[in-house]
């Protein structure tokens, strides 16, 4: 069953790949199918679009019908469904609701192209997707279908700005943002990065200056003119900081401004695609309109203190004066100011603003300023500190009312300076604070201040001002009040910083994450209090250095085992050496040059994004006491695991990804495991021309109980190598395109069960021989359920195509035969040498001579070479010819076979066999010829076997008395007889014996004393006959005895009496009176009971044999038209039908 479904199958792939072939040559591809080749890379929540067109079909006018499918990493071996353009049921359960919500869609662009579309990428959409063109008509010519592989990637895009949301400035102030954008995505991308402005009143948004991908810098097209003019610009300031800035802003700038990133990635046609887009929160951007400059040449202004020499913790009063024309009519700004720094200013409505550096000291109540008259302005500092020692001034702005009640500012009048001394008084107050020290990037930075001599309530203010700037100001970066209250400054409001008093004389400060940017001088200033009012302030400051993560975080990566084999497992360790900062960890695989797979990402909070091949690997992470081991492990390797891995690390720092030196690279190489494949091959086979010859190969040692196989066959002539046929691992075989039909027609291949791979050529050539090259190859299945080709190894059998011989010789011994009539005449014809090669075939001519002279070797039954079966036309032998059969039990013998050989059939009969085969032409040639010897027939009716019971006996019975007189037949010579029994009565002394009773064998009765004869006839067994006479008196006395004629029917004659049998005298004497006395009592009794005892058996056979008759007759005249086989030992050959039928 193998052989012939392996043979089968190899029959059908040979002829679809031979149509295929020839539809091939016909030309080149016309039809061509294209996509775009792909990786693709796409980020989660992403849009995806693929373009898929077709060209080269006869019609470009009408729609062509598209069909999408994707194969996934998960199931590489299976095809999802997705969507098509024909309106019929296409789509799996698994994207119907994606489809019916147009989340997936396809679009058609014209008649020869769609688009394929998902609006909303999910994790699980990466995969081959193919798009496959359906074609209409019967021929295929080109190409209907194209893969596009996707890889869908997360967004790791983060952009944003730390600056407050809402900026406030004078008109012609300088505007400075600056904004983080980066992305931890392993692929090679660009960034590109854009500020945008929406203005008050306006939808839309414009860019003010952008970074496009190649770092080309393009102002928008508003403020095209003030960029040529230097007023605007962008700086990339380290890795992921972008620094806007605006001079001489304008009071139209007023709106909205936020910045934008936009990730790229370089798609395999070199184009660009924007796979990430992100906004930063828009910042509210005030600027007020520029003062009016008016005559201030009037305008007096004037400062003096109530006291310029004081001590820490008293109170500084400074009266600001101003006198011009108009005064009560006019509107003015008065600020007062320390160096360049202003302390407060009020406005022209009464309202008062503190400059950034005195808004603490003013929510504390150190600082007060009022109007306290027409031309007075007071400023009051309590308590005031050794550093707010300097010379001081008034400035004053003029406001001018217009008529539409809009104020415009004048320009600015200042007083002259006042110069204020600060000393500090004796007091125990003392704070200390921890030396210079260094902390990593990322980590948390914690000072310590210690206190001593204070007897009141404490406060302390931690400042913090860059090492780059030692002139500069401390700016407040958080406080704890006397009540124990902690407010953030502004800038540090968004990022992790405390300040707490674990005890009485102790203050500590902690700031989380940490950035460069956090190095410098930091303060700790501390004030006393009594009743609500600062007594004295002391500091102290220290030095620290943020040491960058890159010099103190090292990754490298190891394994035990880099070359493994096929199925094995493999485990990689990443060691993260370094401080504890929270990290993302990214592992990655580059199989070929050009490519980088994510195999997972492993973020900070835990939280694991795999890839689509997350099924093959696991992780697995054990923390030590100075570095964190991540562990990954690749569960049964394949080759598709092969390449170089690496492990990469990024912090999330100031709001953007920073990326660290990614570890070493580590090359894990997946090897086949040993094979164990050998082959056994006759090194010489020897075959005739023009017959089949059959080269085996066979497996007798393989790698594993799964393994596949692949073979193909060479012929090596010279030094030339040419592929005959292949055989591959799916039982598909193939023939080299160039081969003609001739020869596809001879060479094939076939496996059975072993496995063995036979090669078979047909009506050898003497140009076959040369040397044949069974080439096979092992597949094996890796743990994807890939198949990988593990070993080849090759047999070589050399083959020697000869001319044999004709030595065709026939026996010719005279053979005698004797049949019974109806039964099976074979009679045999034997060759005895020069019928062992397969490519010879015969015609047989069967003769034959009756015995009485009118037929002399007449023509029975002729069949040729090519097998085709004739019978010579004879009335004569009409009959004869409908009852043969013709078989060829084996090669070199042929069988006539005579059913129902009839007396007529005796006779000689003899065979002719003349030997022919086919050249090279393809033409048949007579080789040889022969005739056998005669066999003499002889067929026979049945011998005669008839017996009856003969006993004789002697019986009186009384007058009126019945008397039987059995007729039992003892033997028979057929089974098919027929017999007729007569009964006669010999009277008295008479020695004429006179007929009674007659019984024919058509079961006909003659009564010979006629109707009025007291008789009657019984037949219990189908061999016991018995007449009995009733009411007998003694007219009745005499001999009686019974004759039995036996019938059979003759084949040739018809029905033919073959036997007559007389049983023994029944003496039957009849008395007038008195009992009946048998002479034989015994013998009469025994054959009374046996009749009584089983004539109710032999009923039931009767009913049964003449069933078996009927059925035997059935058969033996169905027997005529049986069809069989002409060249099978277990099916003869069809037999010409007879005249009867």
């Amino acid at each position: 069953m193998f052989r012939m479904r392996c043979s089968l199958l190899s029959l059908w792939k040979t002829s679809l790949l031979l149509c295929l072939g020839l539809l091939m040559h016909c030309g080149e591809a016309k039809v061509h199918t294209e996509a775009p080749v792909g990786p693709l890379y796409r980020v989660v929540g992403s849009p995806l679009s693929i373009a898929c067109s077709v060209s080269g079909f006869t019609s470009e006018s009408t729609e062509k019908d598209f069909e999408f499918r994707v194969t996934k990493p998960a199931k590489p071996s299976f095809e999802y469904n997705i969507i098509t353009s024909e309106a019929r049921s296409f789509t799996y359960a698994i994207y119907q609701q994606r489809v019916t919500d147009n989340d997936i869609n396809l679009k058609r662009v014209s008649p020869n192209s769609v688009l394929f579309e998902i609006q909303t990428l999910q994790k699980d959409d990466e995969g081959d997707y193919d798009c496959s063109v359906i074609n209409t008509v019967s021929v295929y010519d080109g190409i209907y279908s194209v893969k596009t592989t996707v890889k869908v990637i997360d967004n790791s895009l983060s952009v944003s700005s730390p600056a407050s949301l809402l900026q406030s400035f004078n008109e012609g102030e300088v505007l400075t943002l600056s904004c983080q954008a980066s992305s931890n995505t392993i692929q090679h991308t660009h960034l590109s990065f854009a500020w945008y402005l929406r203005k008050d009143g306006e939808d839309d948004a414009q860019p003010i200056i952008s970074l496009d991908r190649d770092f080309t810098l393009s102002p928008g097209q508003e403020f095209e003119g003030r960029y040529q003019k230097g007023l605007i610009s962008l700086e990339k300031l380290g890795e992921a900081t972008y620094r806007l800035k605006m001079a001489q802003l304008e009071p139209s700038d007023q709106g909205k401004i936020h910045c934008q990133a936009q990730e790229w990635i370089q798609d395999p046609d070199r184009s660009w695609y924007s796979i990430a887009q992100k906004d930063a929160e828009e910042i509210t951007l005030k600027v007020k309109a520029k003062e009016v400059v008016s005559d201030t040449s009037s305008l007096l202004v004037r400062i003096s203190a109530q006291q310029t020499t004081l001590q820490e913790g008293q109170e500084l009063s400074l009266f600001c004066n101003i006198d011009t024309e108009n005064l009560e009519e006019r509107f003015f700004s008065v600020a007062w100011l320390r160096g360049s720094v202003e302390l407060a200013r009020i406005g022209h409505t009464g309202v008062l603003s503190v400059g950034p550096e005195y808004s603490g000291r003013e929510k504390e109540g150190e600082l007060r300023a009022a109007r306290v008259g027409n031309k007075d302005y007071r400023l009051i500092l309590q308590p005031v500190r050794t550093d707010d020692q300097g010379e001081y001034i008034c400035r004053a702005w003029p406001k001018d009312r217009g008529a539409d009640g809009v104020f415009t500012q004048g320009a600015a009048q200042d007083s002259s300076s006042q110069l204020v001394s600060i000393s500090a008084p004796e007091s125990g107050l003392s704070v200390k604070i921890q030396d210079a020290l260094s902390v990593i990037e990322g980590d948390r930075l914690a000072l310590a201040c210690n206190v001593d001599g204070f007897k009141g309530q404490l406060s302390v203010t931690w400042q913090h001002k860059s090492s780059s700037q030692p002139a500069a100001p401390f700016t407040n970066v958080v406080s704890l009040s006397q009540e124990g209250v902690m407010e953030k400054a502004g800038d540090f409001m968004s990022r992790k910083v405390r300040a707490t008093r674990p005890a009485a004389g102790l203050f500590t400060f902690e700031l989380d994450e940490v950035t460069p940017s956090d190095s410098g001088v930091y303060q700790c200033a501390v004030s006393e209090w009594k009743t609500n009012s600062k007594t004295h302030s002391q500091s102290q400051t220290t030095t620290v250095t943020v040491t960058l993560i890159d010099t103190k975080l090292g990754v490298s990566l190891s394994i035990r085992n880099n070359k493994v084999t096929v199925g094995q497992n493999v485990e990689l360790m990443c060691r993260v050496k370094g401080p504890r900062v929270p990290i993302t960890l990214t592992w990655s695989v580059q199989r070929d040059a050009s490519t980088i797979d994510n195999i997972l990402t492993m973020y900070s909070d835990g939280g694991i994004s795999w890839s689509g091949d997350q099924h093959h690997y696991q992780l697995k992470v054990r923390i030590q006491n100075n570095a964190v081991l991540y562990y990954l492990q690749i569960i049964g390797a394949s080759h598709r695991e092969a390449g170089t891995y690496r492990c990469m690390v990024s912090v999330f720092l100031e709001n953007a990804h920073k990326k660290l030196p990614p570890s070493n690279q580590l090359a894990v190489m997946v090897k086949d495991p040993e094979s164990k494949l050998s082959l056994s091959s006759s090194p010489t086979v020897t075959g005739n021309i023009n017959t089949d010859i059959e080269i085996n190969c066979s497996i007798i040692s393989t790698s594993s109980a799964s393994s596949r196989y692949a073979a193909t066959w060479l012929l090596q002539q010279e030094t030339e190598n040419k592929t005959i046929v292949s055989f591959d691992l799916t039982g598909l075989v193939r023939y080299e395109p160039q081969s003609e039909l001739s020869f596809r027609q001879r060479f094939s291949t076939r496996c059975t069960k072993g496995p063995i791979f036979h090669l078979t050529i047909r009506q050898a050539k003497i140009s076959d021989k040369g040397s044949y090259i069974c080439n096979v190859e092992e597949w094996l299945q890796d743990p994807r359920g890939n198949w990988y080709r593990l070993s080849t190894v090759s047999k070589t059998t050399k083959l020697a195509v000869t001319e044999p011989a004709n030595d065709l010789r026939l026996d010719k011994r005279a053979q005698r035969l004797i049949v019974r009539e109806g039964d099976e005449a074979v009679i045999n014809c034997n060759i005895i040498s020069g019928a062992s090669s397969s490519s010879f075939f015969y015609k047989v001519t069967w003769f034959y001579a009756a015995h009485n002279s009118l037929l002399m070797n007449a023509s029975l039954l002729e069949l040729d070479h090519t097998g085709l079966l004739s019978y010579p036309e004879s009335p004569a032998l009409r009959g004869l010819q409908g009852r043969l059969r013709l078989s060829r039990p084996t090669q070199s013998s042929f069988y006539l076979s005579i059913q129902r050989a009839h007396e007529g059939d005796s006779g000689t009969y003899w065979c002719q066999v003349e030997q022919y085969q086919l050249d090279h032409e393809g033409l048949w040639q007579q080789k040889a010829s022969d005739s056998a010897g005669p066999i003499t027939l002889s067929v026979n009716v049945a011998e005669k076997n008839l017996s009856i019971v003969k006993t004789e006996a002697e019986l009186n019975v009384s007058s009126s008395q019945d008397f039987t007189i059995p007729c039992h037949i003892t033997q028979q010579s057929s089974d098919e007889s027929a017999f007729q029994v007569t009964w006669f009565w010999q009277k008295g002394m008479e020695t004429k014996q006179s007929p009674i009773f007659t019984v024919y064998r058509n079961s006909t009765l003659q009564n010979w004393f006629g109707k009025d004869a007291n008789l009657r006839f019984e037949r219990p067994l189908p061999s016991l006959f018995s007449l009995t006479v009733l009411n007998s008196g003694p007219e009745n006395n005499g001999l009686y005895f019974c004759e039995v004629e036996e019938w059979l029917p003759s084949l040739s004659h018809g029905w033919r009496k073959v036997a007559v049998e007389m049983s023994g005298n029944l003496n039957i004497s009849v008395n007038a009176e008195g009992g009946v006395q048998a002479v034989s009592e015994s013998e009469c009794k025994f054959s009374i009971w046996i009749v009584i005892t089983v004539v109710i058996i032999f009923i039931l056979l009767l009913v049964i044999v003449l069933l078996l008759l009927k059925m035997y007759k059935c058969i033996f005249s169905g027997g005529k038209t049986q069809d069989l086989s002409l060249w099978t030992e277990e099916h003869p050959l069809n037999s010409k039908p007879s005249a009867e039928n």
